[in-house]
């Protein structure tokens, strides 16, 4: 069901425009004066606001540009009198959907809202993903991912580990004109940088020591679609160097090859790690990173939208226990789970539904199915002492996560929110000061 706002200082319209929606299907809420709606704006994500254009104080211009500071995507539906044509006209300038001249019949108002609410962005993606959400934030973050979608501008998406960013950038993608062609992810800490270069580019055939015949790169697999440039903080200066020749020429440079090869390739990049920073201290390239943040996204922990939970488990649940006796959470175990700060994310919620769906054995999974998750949790904190310095903090933080994944490397790397070139670093710098772990 839409959720729709509905805004007008006459009480008889509000309640027939309530009326007439409400028949068609759609969650109306109103508001008789701009103010009150601002209010409902910040408070809730709605898929279309129809407001009057004449109302005292905050009027419906005024609300217009509200709404688009606060929501870019949301259409809004500007309503006018014959003495207030210019406003509309005014209106649809700074970015209304439509407008309808008073009076209008009910086919008329449905027949726009219809068009302008088709236009709202999806939560599935074409792979199969689904980004599931309550929180007004994340809706508002995901329509201006729609937006951006339809630009061909590079995207940065900024957030800790296992909140979603590749499904994000699949997103925009199944968002775009781009949808019917190539969607290409290459992830730059899991490729060593010495093949990384040919992983992105290509190699002629003989351009080094066992290039035995030509191979295509990334960039030209994802010819006319999106590549998604994943943990883009650890690629090497060289070839940061490398890929801002190839926003800025669209054109590559296969290893080996005489003369460059055009692609036409929108570029999405994601990182854990905040550029910015690096930047300042001189790990990645300034250049690049102005040219890969033109449109800069970043998605919210799971510690800020506690509210998206439940939600959350009930999804992870029916992917998982489609075969299963299992009907899903008791309320007190969900309770349990919106009181824990999930550093993991999402990926962790999904981890850990996926354990209960394999292990729990009655109808409902209760907190003491949760036991060992939640004691071996308190076993780690028990080991950490005021005092500690950072660096032995972390020492036995990697120490306890090593452990609890049983020496997985690259699971603890997801667990801890680093790359896994991170990970190998810090061991390789404890070995050398020889910390036994």
């Amino acid at each position: 069901m839409k959720d729709i706002l509905v805004v007008d200082d006459e009480q008889q319209m509000l309640v027939a425009i309530q009326e007439t929606l409400k028949r068609q299907g759609y969650s109306i809420t109103t508001a008789s004066s701009g103010m009150e709606a601002l209010g409902q704006l910040q408070a809730k994500f709605f898929q279309a606001v129809i407001t009057d254009v004449r109302m005292p104080k905050l009027d419906g211009l005024e609300l217009l540009k509200e709404v688009k500071r606060l929501s870019p995507a949301t259409p809004v539906i500007m309503l006018t009198g014959h003495g207030t044509v210019t406003d509309a006209i005014s209106a649809l300038k700074q970015g209304a959907y439509d407008y309808l001249m008073k009076p209008f019949s009910a086919t008329q108002l449905t027949s726009v809202l219809s068009k302008a609410t088709q236009s709202a962005p999806s939560l599935s993606s074409a792979e199969g993903g689904k980004i599931v959400t309550n929180d007004p934030k994340m809706k508002r973050l995901l329509e201006v991912a729609a937006q951006a979608a339809s630009s061909e501008e590079t995207i940065l998406i900024q957030a800790e580990s296992g909140t979603g960013k590749e499904l994000l950038a699949r997103f925009i993608h199944d968002s775009s004109t781009r949808n019917n062609q190539s969607f290409v992810a290459v992830n730059c800490a899991a490729v060593p940088n010495d093949l990384l270069e040919s992983e992105l580019f290509g190699h002629e055939k003989g351009a080094f020591t066992g290039a035995h015949m030509r191979r295509t790169g990334k960039f030209e697999v994802a010819h006319r679609g999106t590549l998604l440039l994943d943990e883009i903080g650890e690629m090497s200066s060289r070839l940061q160097a490398k890929l801002l020749r190839v926003l800025q020429e669209k054109e590559i440079d296969r290893v080996g090859a005489a003369t460059p090869t055009k692609v036409d390739v929108r570029v999405i990049a994601t990182t854990n790690r905040n550029l910015k920073e690096m930047v300042a201290e001189g790990e990645f390239r300034k250049d690049l990173y102005y040219r890969l943040n033109v449109i800069p996204i970043g998605i919210p922990p799971l510690r800020q939208r506690k509210g998206d939970i439940p939600a959350l488990v009930n999804h992870f649940c029916s992917k998982f226990s489609e075969n299963s006796h299992l009907k899903g959470f008791s309320e007190e175990t969900i309770d349990l789970l919106q009181k824990y700060d999930w550093p993991g994310n999402v990926r962790e919620l999904e981890n850990l539904v996926r354990r209960a769906v394999a292990l729990c054995r009655n109808p409902l999974v209760t907190p003491s199915d949760l036991i060992l998750e939640f004691e071996n949790e308190g076993d780690a904190t028990s080991e950490l002492r005021a005092g500690m310095s950072i660096k032995d903090l972390e020492k036995q933080i990697i120490r306890i996560t090593l452990q609890e994944t049983e020496g997985n490397r690259t699971r603890a790397a997801e667990m801890l929110g680093v790359s896994l070139r991170t990970l190998r670093n810090k061991l390789r710098e404890y070995r050398e000061a020889e910390v036994v772990l």
